[in-house]
This record gives C-alpha cells, structure tokens and sequence, in this order.
C-alpha cells in the first residue's frame, strides 16, 4: 500500500510533506534567481530541473518540464503525465530504490532545504474566480444584512454563485498587505467618505488549479470535471467590508477584493487526495441535471484553521477550526457551472471555494462571522480585542488531511498587515 511507502529521507511524522504527498512548487536560489519546478519532501525541495537534466521524469524527447518559471507546462501536458511523474518520483524517492539514494553526487544537487530556497507563485494565473460554496457562511452573512428568516437568496441553492475577481494581485503566502482604502458610507453620513478600510476582513478558502483547458463556446460536462482540476492550494480573499458594502450593489464585489488574494506556494494534486475523500452534504433542492453529481465521494476531509499574531506578540491564536467537507457545492460542479455558457478557462486559472464555515461559531471562516461584525468581540490571550484585523496582526490559514496514521498538508498562506498609504487631497 502507498501508505507504507517510505522515503530514504528521513520526514517527521507530523510533517505536511511526506512521500505520498509531493506538492508542487516553483522555487530559486541565490545567487542563481532562475525559477524552476520542484515538489516538497519533509524539509526539503526536490530539484526536478536537475532530475529531469540527469534523464529522469522525461515526458517529450527534446522538451523541457521542469526548467521552467511555472508549472502551467508541465500541467498542460496532461493528467497522465501527472499520474507518471508522480508514480516516478515516489519510485525514485523510496527507501527501497538505490537509482538516487546512492548516488551522493547527485543527491547532494538534487536535495535543497526548503529554509534555503525561496518560493515563487506556482503557476501562471491568467484568470480568477471566487466562488461563493459554504452554505453556512452565505446563511450568516444574510441573516446579518437581510432577514434572517430569508437569509438565502433564491439562486444560492440552484447554483455556484461566484464573480470574476483579479488575477494580477493573486500573491504568494508571505507577501504583506497594504490596508486598501476607498470609499466608505458611514451609517450617519449622507454621502461616502474616502478612508482606510476600517473593517479588513481575511476569508479562509481552499482554491483549485485548472489544470485542462476547454475551448471557447464548449462547456465541460460535469463526467469529466474532475479531470480539468490538477490540485489545490490553501487561500485567503483579503476583505474589505466597509468598501465592500458600499459598492458590491448592483455589480458585487470590486475594490474590496481586487487589492490582494493571497495563496500558498505548494500545489496539492489530487490524487494525494485520493484517501481522504468524503461526502458533501445532500443538496435541496435536487441541482438542474448539468449540475448533478453523486455527493458521495466529491469532496475531501481536509481541516482547516487560523491563526493570528498581534505585532510584537510572540505567540499566536486559533480563531478559527473547520474543515472543507462542510461545502455545498463541489469543485467540479462550480467548474462545470462556471464554463457552461460557453467561457474558456485556461490552464493555471485559480477557482477560489469561497469563505469556508461550518456549523458552530468557532468554525467561521471570516471576523466578519466570527466576531458578528464586531457585536462580539474576540479577545486574544494578550488580552487585547479584534472586530477586525488591526496594522501589524499577522493572519495564517493552515490545511491538513489526516487519516489512519497518514497526513497530507498543505502548509500554510500568511499575510501581515500594513498601515494604509497616505494620501493628501486638494477640493
């Protein structure tokens, strides 16, 4: 079984990064800045440039995978190609295989640690989308701004409400966050002022990378769904509340979400997933037929939490624990949904879930639920208090699947917050 398999490096037991894992990533060195691919094992980084240069991991005579400053072709080459290099690399990297466990020289060019290198966004996200999934979170955020007895809106359960969101300001996990600033209504004001964000929010999401694209004008069926997704990455919409509820009518969310999304650097495939597999919760009323999928086994038991660090505070605290089974539509059916008028979605395109919550209130996703839009406080064991996060607060998501003494992680999608840019007007 592939859960018995060892590596011939050493990985602990509680790591993300075991040898049934092998997250992608791109990553360089200094002096050396060239991006190339590489997978995550234990505390390392597996060089795939340098296996592939050797003559492993071939996919084409001639061409290049693994030299590269993202992942989208080695994606683009297709799902049985990840299947192959994935099944290669375990072979390589078993404790059982002598081809690279005794050959020092290669080793020693192959193996970098992870503390050494430095991470870069993993693919080319030509596109992005935030879709709109935890039936728990919209209920929450109905019943605070509308009734709570209607807190749905009519389309919510027929269909993966999403937006169109900006791929240029997807950044990788440790990039800081400048507090946006925009137009904002005060509740005693007649007219918006302009101002920091008073109410910066985090949303803790998984995302997905499509990983096969489909043609202008041919929806995917939701048969073949599964095979567009190449994995998953842990993610955090950055939200600006007060902007955003001033501006999202009639057209929904615009510079309240466009100023940064944050994701983490490895990409979790999903045939490391396959273990951890679950149902999704049954779905009223029945979706129309293109949307309609078998709930068992369409999603995944993945936990998820977060973290906050106040500045200059030496520890953290969990504000947050939940687990993604708890969503209501699949990804393959938001991808689905998402081409059935006809839109082409490119290799590499982030799908973002959606604030994922779950039932009790220590398991939503956002301050805005958590803290019900500042009504209630929370109190850090520094003793001080949050509505929203504050300059300096540092936010981590972290994700995990664990199961019968086998744990596959995602690691972690960090963001620190940073004063507003000042700016001075003339009337």
């Amino acid at each position: 079984m592939k859960s018995q398999l060892k590596s011939f490096i050493e990985v602990d037991k509680n790591s993300d990064f075991p040898i049934q894992n092998l997250p992608y990533g791109v990553f360089s060195t200094l002096p050396e800045k060239r991006r190339r691919i590489g997978v995550a094992l234990g505390e390392w980084v597996i060089d795939l440039a340098v296996l592939e240069e050797n003559g492993f991991l071939k996919i084409q005579d001639g061409e290049s995978y693994f030299n590269q400053p993202t992942l989208n072709k080695f994606i683009e080459s297709g799902k049985s190609n990840w299947s192959k290099i994935r099944a290669e690399l375990q072979a390589l990297l078993s404790s059982e295989t002598t081809t690279l466990r005794d050959n020092h020289e290669l080793r020693s060019k192959v193996f970098l640690k992870q503390t050494e290198v430095i991470l870069h966004l993993p693919v080319h996200i030509s596109g992005y989308t935030d879709f709109y999934s935890s039936k728990e979170h919209a209920t929450n955020v109905g019943s605070m701004f509308r009734d709570p007895k209607n807190a749905l809106l009519a389309n919510w359960s027929e269909l993966p409400v999403g937006y169109n969101g900006r791929a240029s300001s997807v950044v990788l996990s440790g990039t800081d966050i400048v507090r946006p600033s925009g137009q904002i209504k005060l509740p005693e004001s007649e007219r918006p002022v302009f101002s920091a964000c008073r109410k910066l929010d985090f949303e803790l999401e998984t995302g997905f990378i499509v990983g096969r694209s489909n043609a202008l004008g041919e929806p995917v069926p939701i048969e073949i769904a599964w095979d567009h997704i190449f994995g998953m990455v842990l993610f955090n919409d950055w939200s600006a509340r007060d902007i955003q509820q001033w501006e999202y009518v009639p057209l929904g969310p615009f510079n309240a979400k466009t100023f940064a999304s944050s994701i983490s650097p490895w990409i979790v495939t999903l045939e490391a997933l396959e273990p951890f597999k679950t149902s999704s919760p049954v779905q009223h009323p029945k979706p129309l037929a293109y949307l309609q999928e078998d709930h068992h086994n369409n999603s995944y038991d993945i936990h998820l939490s977060v973290e906050i660090q106040a500045e200059g505070q030496p520890q953290t605290d969990i504000i947050c624990q939940t687990n993604f089974r708890h969503m209501y539509w699949s990804m393959a059916q938001q991808l689905t949904h998402h081409t059935i008028s006809g839109c082409n979605l490119q290799v590499g395109d982030l799908m973002g879930s959606g604030t994922i919550s779950g039932p009790t209130p220590d398991s939503y996703g956002s301050l805005l639920e958590l803290t019900w839009n500042t009504t209630k406080p929370l109190t850090l064991s520094n003793g001080q208090q949050r509505g929203f996060l504050e300059d300096g607060d540092t936010l981590t998501i972290k994700g995990y699947c664990e199961k019968e003494g086998l744990r596959i992680g995602f690691g972690e999608v960090s963001g620190k917050i940073l004063p507003a840019i000042q700016f001075e007007f003339s009337e």
